[in-house]
């Protein structure tokens, strides 16, 4: 008796015929020897684990076949031939127990996985409870062969299997391009700068797989950097009629034709590792694709999660099965947080070179208005000198005496205490001290080194001395003035006498 419980075998699943949608739960599958606790080759027949060589179990490829849902958030879905997709749908853990076998093959399915996961009959000893839970870990992680009868084959469990614990389901936005937009995805095995350096010698090397047609012309509509220095090109055809007119190639009609196997080599040969049409899901497929969960995803938790859909007008439910898939759309998150960021940057610097800009032109507006004001005055000074000049030697007329007695009284008004010239002085005093106090806070706000504090009062110190000397000196200087005068004024009535 020869078994192992080792990875499943590298049996692939049927690939998606419309190459952009895998569906949920049909994407491409083969146990890998990843996560291994060890790697023990075939050591020959006899023994209980032995026989085959075991590669101990892990994840594999998984999700991560490019035919997924999408390529991530905000990527869209590409859907070509959606009708021709096909869905195997995986038993619940609530069908196991609960549900009756539809067909024969289901049912002995069905009761296989059940004898595997609870009553092994492989050894009949208490072993069997061991391989039991062996088997039950295998389920729960998403690899392997189950064990469970000498005479029946083992059961093979994927990641889509109800049991399998590594999954969640996420949200996807759903594309809004029209199939008239024309616009196909190409995701290709290059990096972003590469890409743009090459992007005439695509293009031509794309009308060529078009059959170098001249009435078909490849315009390349974005380039967007992705994952694993991978990078986006989403391209659309525009064919020109005889007649002058132009019309874009509908999506499904160039990813058709891109789908066909010999321009799908041509392709990869340029490095193209997915296509995808860029049309929006009608209602239909929408409801379709939500109606029934996919493989592996509990309907309770499939119906949570079209429930707590923050946008179910934009965004759709993805299962994302094992850390392979998280790991992907991990990377395009930080990605797209990337792409945000680089775009906040760019807004700022525009931010800034805008604000810049209207300082500048802030301050030629006021210059401006000042060149106007002058310009204003001088021409009023013109206007009044040339009406000087014609009026000279005529006498004053009536309407200019009014005029002048009116100017007359606008001018006592304003000369008045009382009125608009003792208000115009307090206003002009209270602007004073507002400027003064202005520039008394303003001098509050400088800082002063504390050396340099020291040595301000240093030399403050020895001018007060220096003034303290003078003052005393001129002190001196004061009592010998009095002295002279008292002398003088001494002397003074004697020479009188003497005199007379």
């Amino acid at each position: 008796m020869a078994f192992n419980f080792g990875p499943a075998a590298g049996a692939a699943a049927a690939p998606n015929p419309a190459g952009a949608f895998g569906g949920f739960g049909t994407a491409n599958t083969t146990a890998g020897s990843t996560f291994s606790f060890s790697a023990p080759t075939n050591t020959g027949a006899g023994g209980l684990f032995s026989a085959t060589q075991n590669k101990g179990f892990g994840f594999g490829t998984g999700f991560g076949t490019g035919t997924g849902l999408g390529t991530g958030l905000g990527t869209g879905l590409g859907f070509g031939a959606f009708s021709t997709q096909q869905q195997q749908q995986q038993p619940t853990l609530g069908s196991l127990f609960s549900q009756p076998a539809q067909a024969p093959a289901q049912s002995n399915q069905l009761i296989n996985t059940a004898s595997a996961l609870s009553a092994p009959t492989l050894l009949g000893d208490e072993r069997d409870a061991i391989l039991a839970k062996w088997n039950q870990l295998q389920a729960f992680w998403g690899t392997g062969k189950g064990y469970f009868n000498n005479s029946i084959a083992p059961v093979e469990f994927s990641q889509e299997n109800p049991f399998c614990r590594f999954k969640a389901v996420g949200y996807s936005c759903m594309s809004n391009n029209k199939d008239e937009d024309g616009l196909v995805a190409l995701v290709f095995n290059k990096k972003e700068a590469e890409i743009r350096s090459q992007q005439q010698q695509l293009v031509e090397s794309l009308h060529k797989i078009l059959g170098s047609n001249q009435t078909l012309t490849v315009n390349v509509e974005g380039v967007k950097t992705m994952p694993d220095d991978q990078t986006e090109v989403v391209i659309y055809v525009v064919e020109r009629s005889p007649n002058g007119t132009s019309r874009r190639v509908p999506s499904t009609t160039l990813y058709a034709h891109f789908e066909q196997a010999n321009v799908k080599n041509q392709l990869q040969q340029l490095g193209v590792t997915l296509i995808m049409a860029r049309t929006e899901l009608s209602p239909a497929q929408v409801k379709q694709l939500l109606q029934s969960p996919p493989a592996g995803v509990d309907p309770i938790i499939w119906e949570q999660a079209k429930v707590d859909n923050p946008d179910p007008e934009k965004l759709i439910p993805v299962p994302m099965v094992g850390f392979k898939e998280l790991l992907r759309r991990l990377k395009v998150q930080d990605q797209m947080t990337k792409q945000h960021q680089t775009r906040l940057d760019i807004i700022s610097e525009d931010i800034s070179e805008l604000q810049k800009n209207q300082t500048t032109t802030m301050a030629k507006i006021a210059q401006y208005k000042r060149k106007l004001m002058d310009l204003s005055h001088r021409t009023l000074q013109v206007l009044i000198k040339q009406e000087i000049q014609r009026k000279s030697g005529y006498a004053i007329q009536a309407d200019e005496e009014q005029l002048r007695v009116q100017l007359d009284t606008i001018q006592c008004e304003l000369n008045a205490p009382t009125q608009f010239k003792g208000r115009l002085n307090e206003l002009m005093s209270q602007i004073r001290m507002q400027n003064h106090f202005g520039a008394v806070r303003s001098e509050e706000r400088y800082y002063i080194d504390a050396d340099l504090l020291r040595e301000i009062k240093q030399h403050l110190k020895q001018q007060q001395e220096g003034l303290s000397h003078l003052i005393s000196i001129v002190k001196d200087d004061l009592e010998d003035i009095k002295l002279i005068e008292h002398g003088l004024n001494e002397s003074i009535p004697i020479r009188g006498g003497v005199f007379s």
